[in-house]
């Protein structure tokens, strides 16, 4: 095991912190692989001549950091390294997330239909309630494992021949682009942590009531014309967010700010959520 096993006793860092860095460094430069176990507790103990106390401290401080895994009856392992998503500023889809990165996602297509409105998803889209929308559910695999399950709603009367395209291995945007002409403009994402249910947990792979991490999106037209509302759970152990963010600028000609509009989104939600 090529690691700098050398605790400095001199320092004013304490023990744990020397060999927390010691280990982080040896996995982020690539000399054990995601799913390789570590050396056991009594063996790092022998390495870094430390107490088992130190050991668990620094242990955990890399489980805290996402880079490990502790299985208990089994041992550490190093963690999967996160899948980034952009949120802002530059609004993408997480196909094109995914394939700009070198991945290949694909999806597995478990529900494609038209359904009226509910009262939720008709005040998301700016519909009556009993509207014509498509829904599709579908779990999105990269390079062969679950990571997110998300289920997307859109008017019917904007892209009826939705409802049959295969989506298999292509970008929702792009298809609506290409074929409808319907460029998204801009977008509105609400962030939340949850645990995962029975259901959510089985297509997802992972244990019940592991965390998840909850993205509710509004996706709008130029025209401001809701185009697509999703609701998306993403895998807690699996992925991450990038934030870009910009200073805020008055709106213009007494149009609403983007705080106003989150606010609105974000109390829509919160109501619905109380009823269901």
């Amino acid at each position: 095991m090529n690691i700098d096993n050398k605790i400095d006793r001199t320092s004013y860092i304490p023990f744990y912190a020397q060999v927390q860095d010691a280990l982080k460094e040896y996995i982020e430069h690539g000399e054990v692989k995601p799913g390789e176990q570590l050396p056991s507790e009594p063996e790092l103990c022998r390495m870094f001549d430390v107490s088992r106390t130190v050991i668990r401290q620094a242990l955990r401080g890399l489980e805290y950091e996402g880079l490990i895994v502790r299985e208990k009856g089994r041992g550490t392992f190093v963690a999967e390294p996160k899948i980034g998503e952009s949120l802002f500023q530059e609004l993408t889809g997480f196909y094109q997330d995914m394939a700009s990165k070198g991945l290949a996602p694909v999806s597995k297509v478990l529900k494609q239909a038209v359904i009226p409105a509910n009262a939720k998803i008709a005040a998301f889209l700016q519909l009556p309630p009993e509207t014509p929308v498509i829904r599709i559910d579908r779990v999105r695999y990269v390079e062969g494992e679950p990571i997110v399950l998300v289920t997307t709603y859109l008017p019917h009367a904007l892209c009826p021949a939705l409802v049959e395209a295969d989506l298999t291995d292509q970008s929702l945007y792009a298809y609506l682009e290409e074929t409808y002409n319907l460029v998204i403009d801009r977008g509105r994402r609400i962030l939340e942590a949850v645990v995962a249910s029975e259901y959510e947990a089985a297509l997802l792979e992972i244990p019940e009531g592991a965390p998840l991490i909850s993205l509710d999106s509004i996706s709008y037209l130029e025209s401001g014309t809701p185009l697509e509302y999703y609701h998306a759970l993403h895998r807690g152990d699996r992925s991450m967010f990038e934030v870009e963010l910009i200073r805020t600028r008055e709106p213009i000609n007494g149009a609403k700010s983007l705080l106003e509009e989150s606010h609105e989104q974000l109390a829509i939600t919160k109501e619905y959520k109380k009823e269901s």
